[in-house]
């Protein structure tokens, strides 16, 4: 039987037409193919797979290897990864899908493994994090880190400004870039990562700085209206926090406006974890934004509909129930149940826990 919801009516998202509001979130899945981080050509069959969602938004991609963190995961800063990364558009384009890239630097969560040389991690400030990173087929300590210098930070935001020329290359509708989860321009945000005393630390409007210059020139580069950031106030993922979120990102989110990004996709509470993690008014980051707001973390069928009946949100973002729901949108229109996820295949590996997911067609005709 048909559900009737917001959810599945059609939205514009700057000049992309979506036929619904679920979006698939950005998943972190290890599976590139070492040494050169070019996606699979499972991860071909994967986003195609999952073509019905309104907006595909890709696994973080880094825009440097200096930006990688975790084992296997894709890149978008060489000519191989940008061919890799055009036959998955491709697909998706082929199913009728339209596909985002999100693009990634993961400062200080990494591992001297990973790194050009052997060399520290680089962050606001040199700060060790609390937690692991996936390496070597291991979840093991992140490294030492060392403060970025100030004649750095160009060639850092030069690295966000290639990675969305690529992804243009790569046929990608747009890009998203990853501002959220304690990586590297979260880092510089918070006030718990972020020491530094020169025009990058301090106030708000400083720390800020990294994450609205990004935003910048990569809108400069393809286009406000294909530009999408991933915001997370209040997580505590990777070990960051802040000490006053609610000024820093009502002040990002403004500046954020005057760029007139095309979204903001905002992960409410913990990642992953408790959405009431910490007081937040979310509303008043939709207030301040004029463009489409992504609303994300723990949303199921219920709460999708009731926040989307409210104006509290434009689009729901869905992570894990996409991972073993490939047909996700038509699951949830008819109201069908969903495939359980194995988490101990979410990282890594091949087929299995990837694209061996069935659809409810396959499903049913299978009993």
């Amino acid at each position: 039987m048909s559900q009737s919801s917001k959810l599945f009516e059609p939205f514009k998202l700057g000049p992309l037409a979506l036929p619904n509001r679920l979006v698939m979130a950005p998943l972190t899945r290890n599976r590139a193919i070492p040494p050169g981080m070019v996606p699979s050509p499972l991860a071909v069959e994967y986003y195609a797979q999952r073509a019905s969602a309104g907006l595909l938004i890709s696994e973080a991609s880094q825009v440097s290897q200096q930006g990688q963190g975790y084992q296997d995961t894709p890149g978008i800063y060489s000519k191989e990864q940008v061919a890799g990364w055009r036959k998955v558009t491709d697909a998706v384009h082929a199913r009728g899908g339209r596909i985002s890239i999100q693009l990634w630097h993961v400062g200080r969560i990494s591992h001297t493994s990973l790194q050009p040389n052997g060399g520290a991690p680089v962050g606001p400030s040199a700060i060790r994090a609390k937690g692991k990173t996936f390496v070597n087929g291991i979840f093991t300590d992140i490294s030492e880190p060392r403060a970025l210098e100030l004649s750095e930070i160009p060639g850092i935001i030069e690295d966000f400004r290639r990675g969305a020329a690529n992804a243009v290359e790569a046929g990608f509708d747009g890009v998203e870039i990853h501002g959220a989860n304690g990586y590297l321009l979260d880092q510089f945000a918070k006030d718990g990562t972020n020491k530094r005393t020169d025009a990058y630390g301090g106030s708000i409007e400083n720390r800020a700085k990294l994450m609205i210059e990004v935003s910048k020139v990569v809108a400069a580069e393809v286009g406000a209206e294909r530009t999408g950031i991933r915001i997370s106030p209040v997580t505590p993922a990777n070990d960051v926090s802040d000490s006053n979120p609610q000024p820093l990102f009502d002040y990002i989110v403004e500046q954020l406006n005057a760029l007139k990004l095309v979204y903001i996709h905002v992960i409410e509470g913990a990642t992953g974890g408790p959405r009431d993690i910490a007081p937040f008014d979310y509303a008043s980051l939709r207030r301040r934004f004029k463009g489409a707001y992504i609303a994300n973390n723990a949303y199921d069928f219920e709460l999708a509909n009731k926040v989307l009946e409210q104006g509290l949100a434009d689009l729901i973002a869905f992570g894990k129930p996409f991972i073993s729901n490939p047909d996700l949108v038509e699951r949830l229109k008819k109201g069908a149940p969903l495939n359980e996820w194995d988490k101990a295949t979410f990282y890594g590996g091949g087929a299995k826990g990837y694209t061996d997911y069935p659809t409810l067609e396959a499903a049913e005709a299978a009993q």
